[in-house]
């Protein structure tokens, strides 16, 4: 299975606020089912998604696609309102 031929699950219909620290790196889960949303826990072993590396320049509240269907990933861009 490849991330083209399968959507995601949705792991959750609103975006989820995290403060992020600068140069950090985080993960956002790809595939929708962390039990860590929005970010990996390595559930996606044997899906073919992978997760997705955010690391912000500065210290913020990054608000990440939990719908996984945003066009700007991992944040998110109010995909969640189509569902």
């Amino acid at each position: 299975m490849s991330e083209t031929s399968a959507m995601p699950e949705i792991g959750g219909r609103r975006p989820i606020p995290i403060a992020v620290e600068a140069g950090q790196s985080y993960w956002w889960c790809a595939c929708g089912r962390s039990k860590s949303q929005p970010l990996c826990d390595g559930s996606h072993k044997g899906t073919g998604f992978t997760p997705v590396e955010y690391k912000p320049a500065a210290a913020e509240e990054a608000w990440f696609c939990a719908c996984k269907r945003s066009g700007k990933k991992p944040m998110c861009d109010g995909s969640h309102k189509r569902l």
